[in-house]
This record gives C-alpha cells, structure tokens and sequence, in this order.
C-alpha cells in the first residue's frame, strides 16, 4: 500500500519541480531526513528518491534563465574553505583510504545542498517551503514515534530507521531539539489565521519534546533544556510558549519510566557511568591523534580504524592533564569520536577544528547581525523571528553535539545556506525598497 501511494505521488512531485528547482530543494532536504526507502518494501524501495530529487534541483537550477548574482559572504566563504580543508585531509588519510573517500563523498554531498541553498533560493516562499519540508520530515517521524510512545505508557524506546543518518537515539534526539525552533517560526507564521494548522504545529511540538524523552538521549536532553530556556528567554509570546512547554513537560512526566530515571540520574555522577567514561576516552584518543598529525589530523573516520585506535591506546597514559582516571581503551573494538569538537580535531586536526569552530560561530553572529540590520529597516518581522529561530537551532547543535559525532549533519549546512540568503539576498531588498514596497519585493 505504502509502495502505491509513494509511487502514484510521485508523478506529481516531478510534474511540481518542473521549472521549480526550489520544490526540488524542498523535496531534496525531506528525502535525506525522512528516508523513504526506510517505508517501502516492493517496488517503490528501488527508487534513489534523494538523488532524483536532487538531480531536478540542479538541472532546473541550471536551466533556469532568471539567474541573479551570487554572494556567498563569509559564512559561505568558510563554508567552502573547510571543505576544501577536509578533502586535503582525506588525500593525507591516516586511515582506511577506502572509508576516509566514502565519507567524504556523502560531505560533499552536504555541502552540494548547502551550495544550491544560496543559488536557488531567493524569495520567503522559498525559504518557507524548504522549512516545512525540514519539519514534514522530521516532525512526522517525531509525532510517530510519539504517538507510539505514549501508546505504550512510555515503554517503547525511540530510535530512527536503521541505515539512515538519523538511525542513532541520539542523533535522532539532537535531530528533534534543532528542528523545534523551526517549527516555532511556522507557528507565528501560519499558526495566526489557520487555526487547523496551529494545532497541527502545536502537537508536533509536543510530540518532539516526547519523543527527546523518548529516545533515552542524556544529552538530547541537555540540549533540550537549554534550548527551552534560550527559547523562553528570547521569545516575545512568553505565556503561550509556557503553556506548550507545560504540556509537553506534563505529558513527558507522565510517561518516565524507571529505567529512564536511572539513565538521566547518571548525568549527575558522569565518571561513574560507563558510557559517559567511553566517550572520555574517545575524546582524548581524538587528541592524540590531532597531536600526531596537528595538521592534517587522521581523515574522515580513522579514530574507528581499529589499527589507528589499538595504537593510539597504547599511549592514553600520556597527557596527564587531560584524564588520569581509571577507565582506559576498548581492547576489542574502536569506537567514534562523541563530540563534533573532538571528531573535527580527530579528523581535521587543529586548523580544521579552528575553521569548523569560526563557522558556528560567524553563522551565529551573522544571523543576529541581519536580525538587528531588519529591525533597522523596519523590515517584516519574519525576518527577525526567522534569524532568531535560526541562532536557536545552531545554539542547540553546539549544545547538543558536544556528545554526538555529528559535526557534517545536512540540516546544520542547510542553516548556513538559509543564513547566507537571508544576509545577501532578503535583507539587501529591505534595504533598498520603502517599507510599503517590501511585501512585493519578497
């Protein structure tokens, strides 16, 4: 039935892209994050839907005779310095080559998305399109897995498809938190007027708090914290917001097992916790390797080429400073970095893990930079809403992905792009259109 339904919508979806590449882009980001071939079984599973979708959004980019000048800015100017930083890095692999060029192929791919964000988009519907694609991808599965949850009194643990980017608890965790500020600009956008759609975006919200809970993540939780109190502080409609937050706190307390307690309270004693103490390990193995190559550091992966990881434990008692605990390398099998600092210093080394930091925080500087530039002009106010939320997402990765290896996730990339828009394209118009006319402009 899934096979019928996917198959028979997809004319459709092909017949919309034509001469619209920013519907392409849309469908682009919803396919990498929602995987349907992840909900297929027949005949409709054979499908490269993403490289479709894809290949429409670059052919119809490329045709297209309407054209304009291309800013990449300096967030896409660092942008594209670390990937080329990252491509030196994997021609001087310390690894498996094999797997260092596999991986970098899929980050080229990210950043191929991020690239035809700042060439294809250029108006508010393209911007909005391409976010309600993001939440129709991630809030759907998040509003399942909720429902399922719930349904089970808080018995079914979360997790994502399995040989999807989003198949790990926690990656799927730290998913959800980053796309929640998204949503909430959709809810001031077309929650105002459409009272269905409101609703609608209200009870993904909720679910995507259940479902953080759900997963078991501490530090999807971490996150999760942090961004609700981030999101508190800058919202305007503060009452509101705690009503949600209320609910869904109110609906997650409900459902707390007590396995999940037992999990959360290891927060508190880290260096007691096994799994905590694995990821120290890894952090500091990931420093010895950058110091082994300061650098070029040991290409995609090679801190989980188990040879690369055997050697460096032999020398974990060394950098006293860093961890002189008890715990100490796995004898039996390698293990990934846990952090997007330490997985860049890891794989990038020490000048990769300085352009990587310089790109999280310039994209964050610079989408406040427009906010306040918007507010200067007299611009509309999704510009300022839309900036925030996006400050908010980047705020929540940083958080969240100190214990994830996540550093090269698509939706962070496509922040950036959508950063590089509103900076040289939406504002400029502002800027130079009387207030009256800005609505035409855009």
């Amino acid at each position: 039935m899934r096979d019928l339904v996917l198959l028979s919508l997809l004319p459709l979806f092909l017949i919309a892209m034509t001469n619209r590449p920013f519907i392409a882009l849309g469908m682009w980001i919803w396919t990498a994050m929602f995987f349907p071939n992840g909900w297929v079984y027949g005949m409709a599973s054979v499908i490269r839907y993403n490289l479709l979708f894809t290949t429409f959004a670059i052919g119809g980019y490329l045709l297209s005779k309407e054209k304009g000048p291309v800013r990449w800015g300096a967030v896409g100017t660092l942008v594209f310095i670390f990937f080329i930083w990252t491509t030196m890095t994997t021609m001087e692999s310390s690894g498996l080559p094999e797997i260092s060029w596999e991986y970098w192929s899929r980050f080229f791919k990210v950043i191929l998305l991020f690239a035809f964000i700042v060439l294809i988009v250029n108006k508010k519907l393209h911007i909005d399109f391409f976010l309600w694609c993001l939440v129709l991808s991630i809030g759907f599965y998040a509003v399942l897995e909720g429902l399922k949850f719930a349904a089970s009194g808080g018995g079914h643990q979360i997790s994502g498809l399995p040989g999807h980017i989003l198949g790990d608890r926690n990656d799927l965790a730290l998913a959800f938190v980053i796309t929640l500020p998204i949503c909430v600009y959709l809810l001031n956008e077309y929650g105002k007027e459409a009272v269905m759609t409101k609703l609608l975006l209200v009870m993904t919200l909720i679910a995507m708090v259940i479902s953080v809970v759900g997963t078991q993540s501490r530090g999807g939780l971490i996150a999760l914290l942090g961004l609700g109190l981030y999101l508190f502080a800058k919202s305007n409609r503060k009452f509101p917001l705690l009503v949600v937050i209320v609910i869904a706190l109110g609906l997650s307390s409900m459902l707390i097992t007590d396995q999940w307690r037992e999990r959360m309270d290891t927060i508190s004693n880290a260096n007691e916790d096994a799994s905590f103490m694995g990821r120290v390990v890894a952090w500091k193995l990931s420093l010895i390797l950058a110091l082994q190559y300061p650098v070029f550091g040991g290409g995609f992966k090679t801190l989980e080429f188990f040879p690369v990881w055997r050697s460096l434990s032999q020398q974990f008692q060394s950098l006293p400073f860093f961890y002189t605990g008890t715990a100490v390398p796995d004898t039996i099998a390698s293990h990934a970095a846990h952090s997007i600092y330490f997985q860049v210093l890891g794989d990038h080394g020490f000048i990769g893990l300085v352009i990587y930091l310089s790109l999280l925080f310039l994209a964050f500087r610079t989408a406040g930079s427009v906010a306040e530039r918007a507010r200067q002009q007299n611009a509309e106010p999704w510009i300022i809403s839309l900036t925030t939320m996006l400050r908010l997402s980047i705020f929540a990765f940083c958080l969240g992905g100190a214990a994830l290896s996540f550093a090269y996730f698509e939706v962070i990339f496509a922040i950036f792009g959508l950063i590089v828009v509103l900076d040289k394209k939406i504002v400029p118009v502002h800027s130079t259109l009387p207030t009256s006319n800005v609505r035409k402009a855009i």
